[in-house]
């Protein structure tokens, strides 16, 4: 996507003149990008777009960047008052009668804290959405703290994020970071964006960016070092502001947010696990937080933007596919999506199973909720699955293929018949969620989760199941040589590996080699035995979306699963003996 098409203006301002672009239908409330260093408005023109459908959106490249002139002389014209001059005209000449929606990356962030905290704005802002740029003034506070109480977690702190802030160092020094940046960094920056930030090629940085870096030195030169010696102590927000925090990024620490609560009455926490330039790598996901925080706001419901689970911050607005989600570990793994905010599109063979998981979804928390009636084991209808899915709600964020099917008995009592549906489901069906799904993931380009449900079967031999625990085995090493393949496009893969859980498996699972009487006896034994260990589908679940948020490759859940896994790697000889005793059925 580009800014082509849109209606551009000139706006004048303290000896400069700004280049300002508007897309969208002026009638509908203003959105304000502004961009940071070392940047244009290009920056959102992949975000800029997608927000027009809803809003007026309006860029500006800041003094001295892109198409907007420079001030004379440099030094001293790009300070945060001067700046805040600037921001004021522009939302005059874009939206004089209503107040501004803000939306800051990286310096855009840092000035916007200005915008949001000074008197002379109270009125013009309606919310600000910050991502990777702290409020100066914050900062000052948040390093007085720790000058003052050095704990050694506090000096850790001040330790990690000065090591982050090399840079801010280097642009301090005269004439260099211009020199640099007029030649051999300005030629190799986009390369280095590929590269280090996964950022896409194209026409993303402009031809301007030598100029842009070079004048935009001066962001640091004139407001750094002032505002971190003398920080406001009145920088409260007086407006709501929603933050969004890339959990990678290389320039600023996570921690530096920590008491940002006492300096914004409003305040709605995101993460995403993504690096320094979410505008170009994650736009989606920023388009939907920020329609869902503006259009919250505009409905004079600031404080009810966010779900309270405790991944809320994590999931919110995200979309989760879950397959088998219309009972046990799919279904509270849904449950769990839908409470941190995540629009679920529950997957399952029975239409009324999926169809209650949906709707239980949307009362507990989730935006949106919807039940699809699709054997996984089926290519076809997974594929038709698929198109639907992107076509009509987006492209998934987290896929969790979890349907399975039990199945026990000895080897030679198990059919090929048996092994052609145990393997079409547990295992081709996570083949076609994977291939569908995750393809879909890696051409957007933007990342993504998978979570593949294996079993502590996958790695624990029985005598007892010698086809459920193959088709198991098969999805952990396919999960791991997932991983492998899609590590370089920002998309993980976990293999959950649950133990004995109390779900209707156990119930429903097939036994071969056995008459139908003693099937139904032994499954009831079964579901028994499981009941009594009692081992929650919830337990699992928030396993599920533990492993999302930190990436794990391999997570075995429950205690049993757990010392099996660590008997596999340490002492198999003593699991493959266990494995020859007679299952208590």
């Amino acid at each position: 996507m580009t800014l082509q098409g849109a209606r551009e203006r000139r706006v004048r301002t303290g000896g400069v003149e700004l280049c300002v672009a508007e897309l969208g239908d002026p009638g509908q409330p203003t959105v304000v990008l502004v961009h940071g260093y070392p940047d244009s408005k290009e920056v959102w023109s992949e975000v800029a777009p997608r927000l027009a459908d809803r809003f007026h959106v309006v860029l500006y490249d800041v003094r001295g960047h892109g198409r907007s002139t420079a001030p004379k002389p440099l030094r001293g014209g790009f300070t945060l008052e001067k700046l805040t001059d600037d921001f004021l005209a522009v939302a005059d000449a874009v939206s004089p009668d209503r107040p501004v929606h803000v939306v800051g990356h990286d310096w855009g962030s840092v000035q916007s804290w200005e915008f949001a905290t000074v008197k002379r704005t109270e009125g013009r802002i309606a919310s600000f959405t910050s991502m990777s740029g702290p409020s100066l003034d914050h900062l000052g506070h948040w390093i007085n703290k720790r000058l003052k109480r050095p704990t050694p977690r506090r000096v850790g702190q001040l330790l990690g994020q000065g090591a982050k802030s090399w840079y801010v160092y280097a642009l301090h020094t005269p004439v260099l970071p211009e020199l640099a940046w007029r030649g051999p960094l300005g030629k190799r920056w986009p390369r280095m964006l590929e590269r280090f930030e996964q950022v896409p090629g194209g026409t993303y940085p402009t031809s301007s960016l030598p100029t842009d870096a070079a004048h935009g030195a001066w962001l640091y030169r004139d407001n750094v070092r002032a505002r971190l010696r003398h920080p406001r102590t009145d920088a409260y927000a007086h407006a709501p502001v929603q933050l969004i925090t890339p959990l990678g990024d290389a320039f600023l620490s996570e921690r530096l947010y920590d008491e940002l609560e006492s300096w914004v009455p409003q305040l709605t926490r995101r993460t995403l696990p993504a690096k320094h330039w979410i505008p170009r790598t994650r736009p989606d996901q920023l388009v939907d937080w920020i329609t869902e925080f503006v259009t919250s706001v505009e409905g004079g419901r600031p404080d009810g933007v966010t779900a309270s689970g405790k991944y809320a911050d994590r999931f919110g607005g995200q979309l989760i596919l879950v397959t088998g989600a219309g009972s046990g570990i799919g279904r509270a793994t849904a449950y769990a999506f839908a409470e941190a905010g995540a629009r679920v599109v529950a997957v399952d063979r029975d239409a009324e199973a999926a169809a209650r998981t949906a709707q239980m979804s949307r009362l507990i928390g989730a935006p949106e909720a919807w039940a699809e009636t699709v054997d996984v084991s089926d290519e076809q209808a997974m594929e038709k699955l698929a198109e639907k899915v992107a076509t009509e709600y987006g492209v998934v964020d987290v896929l969790v293929n979890n349907a399975g099917i039990g199945l026990s008995g000895s080897f030679f009592d198990t059919t090929p018949e048996d092994w052609k549906k145990v393997l079409d489901v547990n295992l081709w069906g996570v083949i076609h969620g994977c291939r569908l799904f995750g393809r879909q993931m890696a051409e957007r380009g933007q990342g993504g989760h998978i979570v593949n449900t294996a079993s502590a079967a996958a790695y624990q031999p029985s005598k007892a199941l010698p086809a459920y625990s193959t088709s198991k085995a098969a999805v952990l090493m396919l999960s791991e040589c997932l991983r492998a393949e899609l590590a370089d496009q920002g998309i993980g893969v976990t293999a959950i590996c649950p133990g004995f859980v109390n779900t209707n498996i156990t119930s429903t699972a097939r036994f071969a080699g056995v008459d139908a009487e003693e099937e139904k006896r032994r499954q009831k034994k079964t579901a028994r035995l499981y009941g009594l260990r009692n081992y929650p589908p919830e337990k699992v679940a928030d396993a599920i979306l533990r492993a999302v948020v930190r990436g794990d490759a391999v997570v075995p859940v429950t205690p049993e699963a757990r010392g099996a896994y660590l008997m596999s790697r340490f002492t198999p000889k003593a699991l493959r003996r266990i494995a020859r005793l007679e299952p208590p059925l």
